[in-house]
């Protein structure tokens, strides 16, 4: 269950590093793929809830840092209006 911090791009070419405790992630999001905020924040809810409960399989406990990535990339993604155009700059 290694962990896999990724990297997303703005349009403005500013970018968010975002994390997750399990590889998990690689099955939702790949290097260089863009897709609008809207469809990031439902996908980066799923993934990081899966992340957080391979996590809780292995050691009995939720993951804490996944659920606090997950609450930042609500704060900012959620922001954004639902069309902006996101990219994954790094998995």
């Amino acid at each position: 269950m290694p962990e896999t911090p990724f990297t997303v791009t703005l349009p403005d070419g500013s970018f968010h590093a975002c994390y997750s405790p399990s590889s998990v992630v690689k099955q939702y999001f790949t290097q260089g793929q863009t897709l609008p905020a809207e469809e990031f924040l439902e996908l980066s809810r799923t993934a990081l809830t899966e992340a957080s409960e391979r996590v809780r399989a292995k050691f009995g406990f939720a993951c804490t840092a996944a659920f606090a990535s997950l609450a930042d990339i609500e704060r900012w993604a959620g922001a954004l209006p639902p069309d902006t155009p996101l990219t994954i700059a790094h998995i």
